[in-house]
């Protein structure tokens, strides 16, 4: 039987300035200014059911970054993509999005990360489409910080990354979609545990 991964793409947007270390002002100062950030992320998970089982939940991510600053079409060198990845907090869990690209000769790594939280009156929209953004300096994020802000997730965006799943390795219709219902109810199940398990009798 061979290996059936998941592929989607996704695009996130929002207000992105250089200079800005904490990216709620970094976002404030971007929309200000006219600069915004947009990340056309490629996810490729190659096996699905590996992917599951790992703690943080390892995926490819790939693409391009536009940043009003330093032009359009920046290309990712390397990816990093977590769903779901734990912290030091039992309540809290990171969906992590972070790219390494180059312009005008220098180095910058793009590290962003989704915040889920165990909170009843948390926001469960707002936590998986919200993506709160540094850029470093460098080729990790232990560079020196040169901007921050916040990119997000809109409707139309989420339809358009529904519809781009693929089930790479599946040969059958079926196959494809029971790979993608499998995905769905393993995401579904992490906000179940996340937002709704923890507050039952």
């Amino acid at each position: 039987m061979s290996t059936i991964g998941i592929s989607f793409r996704e695009v996130m947007s929002g207000g992105f300035a250089l200079g800005a270390t904490d990216p709620e002002q970094g976002e404030k100062q971007g929309r200000a200014e006219g600069n915004e950030m947009t990340m056309h992320g490629a996810i490729d998970i190659q096996d699905l059911d590996l992917f599951i089982k790992e703690p943080s939940h390892p995926g490819n991510l790939s693409g391009t970054l536009d940043f009003t600053p330093f032009g359009n079409g920046l290309q990712a060198t390397s990816g990093i993509f977590n769903l779901f990845s734990p912290t030091d907090d039992p309540k809290l869990k990171l969906m992590v999005y972070e790219m390494a690209f180059q312009h005008a000769g220098k180095n910058y790594y793009f590290a962003g990360q989704k915040n889920v939280r165990q909170d009843p009156i948390f926001d469960l929209w707002k936590a998986t489409t919200t993506l709160y953004s540094k850029l470093h300096e460098g080729t990790d994020k232990s560079g020196p910080m040169v901007g921050a802000g916040i990119l997000t997730l809109g409707v139309r965006q989420l339809i358009d990354l529904v519809a781009s799943m693929q089930a790479p390795g599946a040969t059958t219709f079926t196959e494809k979609s029971e790979a993608i219902a499998k995905f769905g109810r393993f995401f579904l199940g992490e906000l179940w545990d996340t937002y709704v398990r923890h507050v039952l009798p």
